[in-house]
């Protein structure tokens, strides 16, 4: 969000600035005679990343994964093919037809069992490590050395251990910023003191692009003081990594430093921004 709020600016600046109409908006349109617009502006912008960063992107990413290991488990579990399934040397099924992973019309067969199993439908269900197969409605016969039975069952389920099967761990995007300043896990907390810096520099930023947009230079100054804005912003990024870097390795950095050292690096920035002179 930072980068494309500055990005936006440099944009509609240089627009602005190559027909010249940047003076007239200088002169009707500026942020002390257009208060409560800039207002609006900054509020919606700082809103729509607040809920964002601690609701949207939380609980979408959250979906996201849970599809991603559903289908790569999937996938590790075999592909079903010509009306048959085969899961390795466990098990063999042999099905009319199938919809939305469920199959219908069932004969199977448990090798290691002995068992030969017919049913109306069977279904695949993942649970933590195994893969458990539901057969619906059918009758199982037991051949083998000890046992030989025949049964008729509603449900019956037939479970595979599997190791290769992904669990869902939970990382730091899985945390909005409360849940992780309140963990136990020091990446976590110090993850959390990383969202609200963010959310300093976001507000910096934005503040930032607003002046960026009235601002008047020649085309050769107007790309000098783009670039340095932007490297300025992305050695702050660095820096900010390298101390987060320094919170989780090493126990004499503590969060008043961190904070310190961010917080004056933005003054400055903003010292440097809002006092600058166009007719350099």
């Amino acid at each position: 969000m930072p980068f494309l709020l500055i990005l936006a600016s440099f944009f509609l600046n240089y627009k602005f600035n190559s027909c010249n109409e940047i003076i007239v908006l200088k002169q009707y349109f500026s942020i002390s005679n257009n208060y409560s617009l800039f207002l609006i502006l900054f509020s919606t912008i700082f809103i729509f990343y607040f809920i964002n960063n601690e609701y949207l992107s939380v609980h979408l990413y959250q979906k996201y994964k849970v599809q991603e290991l559903e289908i790569r488990n999937n996938l590790k579990l075999g592909v079903p093919s010509l009306n048959e399934f085969h899961i390795e040397s466990e098990v063999s099924i042999f099905f009319e037809k199938q919809k939305d992973n469920k199959f219908f019309e069932i004969e199977g067969i448990i090798y290691q069992d002995g068992q030969f199993i017919k049913s109306e439908s069977a279904e695949i269900e993942i649970d933590k490590k195994n893969y458990n197969l539901i057969f619906n409605k059918g009758e199982r016969i037991i051949l083998n050395s000890i046992e030989k039975s025949k049964t008729v069952f509603d449900k019956f389920i037939y479970s595979i251990d599997n190791e290769d099967i992904e669990t869902l761990t939970m990382d730091k995007e899985h945390f909005n910023t409360l849940d992780l300043l309140d963990s136990e896990n020091k990446e976590f907390k110090f993850q959390g003191h990383n969202r609200i810096y963010q959310y300093f520099l976001i507000f910096i930023i934005i503040l930032i692009s607003f002046k960026i947009f009235f601002l008047y230079l020649n085309k050769k100054k107007v790309f000098i003081y783009y670039g340095s804005i932007f490297l300025i912003v992305l050695i702050i990024q660095v820096i900010n990594s390298y101390l987060i870097f320094l919170l989780n390795n090493n126990d004499n950095f503590n969060i008043y430093y961190y904070y310190l050292i961010n917080i004056s690096i933005l003054l400055s920035l903003s010292y440097f921004i809002f006092n600058f002179n166009e007719n350099n």
